[in-house]
């Protein structure tokens, strides 16, 4: 089948590659020059495991092109996959312009039935925006053709994406229309051909399920990190408490991790945005209100950590940081507890040298020029003289160190583990001052 996706970010190119890969023919559009340039040379500018040798594959086989032009992505394929960024706007609503920007550009330029499908994640509401905006633009030119609007969320995690898009729990359509529904069958059948995935549901439905998803997570975050640190405060361990309530099948292990707290580019944006179209119908979500204000809080629980512990002046001290993105698996530093960490260290006055497996330039990006802030091209470097490390990211490779090693490099051995990676008793056995969240 031919189809067009527009936007080449996280999900557009994910969407875009997998698709591929199961024989269609996809043709990606993107505004970005630059971006569609590096796309063509089989260059991905994210970090996602699989993704690049995925796209170089496709691109070698014919069946994935790029192209900055929005008229050649509108009169390619039936299907028109919309997904674009959707990111906060200064208020905490979604920003819809680029979304309807896109379908603008359907509407000018597409010469017959289009099913055009919204893949970013958007408020309710947001298909019906969409239709009238797709009617203005064929009236704009006073051309005359049939096209439905089905809603598609997708629900991939970062670091695991490709599996997710391929392998997929569920796949939630949206739509009104039997013919618009039948098409998006044939489309996901490659998918779910050991087990039907496919869900169908009224199109506002399908809008909610993707910010009702991320705000329930969002909110077994929170609630660990708040019982976290009850848990110090009781002298109880967060770990068996996690494996205590966890073990019951109502509740269920995923997302009961204590830390220091969650970022990336879906949870926090979409808390805000769920906050604010609910406040937009005259209602409060006051428990949704909350797991974001705990959030906050948790990002700074380690820089707290580390001025009751050496001081509120840090300008005689450095620190070493493990890890950058918001999670493993990925380079996506955006709303990552590590950035308020470091600009609070370094408000502070400390030195720090930071390590991340594949994020550092996009952290470079993300702080820009700071003479206190130097990157490392190991872990084991970034220890030396510290007086202490934080861990904020939980790559794997920090899953078993060398803990003789480190208390070796380090000026003072102190360890705040933003990840709860290690057991305490192992780390004093090694000389190390272990502070965990909740442990």
């Amino acid at each position: 089948m031919k189809l067009s996706v527009v936007g080449t970010g996280y999900v557009g190119l994910v969407t875009g590659a997998c698709l591929a890969d199961v024989g269609n023919d996809v043709l990606c559009v993107d505004l970005d020059a630059t971006k569609v340039d590096m796309l063509r040379d089989g260059l991905v500018p994210i970090y996602e495991p699989g993704l690049q040798d995925m796209v170089r594959r496709n691109i070698a086989a014919g069946r994935l092109r790029f192209t900055t032009h929005p008229a050649e992505g509108a009169a390619f394929g039936v299907p028109q996959f919309i997904a674009v960024g959707t990111p906060p706007d200064e208020d905490g609503s979604a920003d819809m312009s680029h979304v309807l920007s896109a379908a603008l550009a359907i509407g000018r330029h597409m010469d017959g039935y289009r099913l055009v499908i919204n893949k970013s994640t958007v408020p309710v509401g947001t298909a019906r925006r969409v239709t009238e905006t797709i009617d203005r633009g064929l009236a704009a030119r006073g051309a005359v053709h049939r096209f439905s609007v089905v809603s598609n969320p997708e629900f991939l995690k970062e670091g695991a994406a490709i599996d997710d898009f391929k392998r997929p729990d569920r796949i939630v359509i949206g739509s009104d229309d039997d013919a618009a529904t039948a098409l998006m069958r044939q489309l996901y059948a490659p998918f779910g051909r050991n087990h039907e995935r496919l869900m169908v549901m009224d199109v506002r439905s399908a809008e909610l399920t993707k910010y009702a998803a991320n705000a329930m997570l969002a909110t077994r975050i929170s609630f660990m990190n708040e019982i976290a640190l009850l848990a110090e405060e009781m002298g109880a361990d967060i770990d068996a408490v996690r494996r205590g309530i966890g073990s019951d099948e109502r509740i269920g292990h995923h997302f009961l991790y204590a830390g220091c707290g969650y970022g990336g580019s879906c949870f926090p944006k979409d808390v805000k945005a769920l906050v604010k179209s609910a406040q937009s119908l005259g209602r409060d979500l006051p428990l949704l209100r909350a797991v974001e204000a705990v959030n906050e809080t948790q990002k700074s629980v380690l820089a707290q950590r580390v001025v009751a512990r050496f001081g509120g002046d840090l300008s005689a001290h450095r620190f070493a940081v493990w890890g950058l993105a918001f999670k493993p698996n990925t380079d996506d530093m955006r709303e990552a507890p590590s950035v308020v960490l470091i600009d609070e260290l370094l408000a502070r006055g400390a030195e720090v040298h930071v390590y991340d497996p594949v994020a550092a330039d996009a952290a470079q990006r993300a702080f820009g020029p700071r003479p206190r802030l130097h990157y490392v091209k190991r872990a084991m470097e970034a220890l030396v003289d510290a007086n202490a490390l934080l861990i904020v990211t939980e790559w794997t490779e920090f899953r078993s160190p060398d803990f003789d090693r480190m208390r070796e490099l380090m000026r003072e051995p102190v360890v705040f583990d933003g990840r709860n990676l290690y057991e305490p008793a192992v780390m004093r056995s090694h000389g190390l001052e272990y502070r965990g969240i909740g442990r």
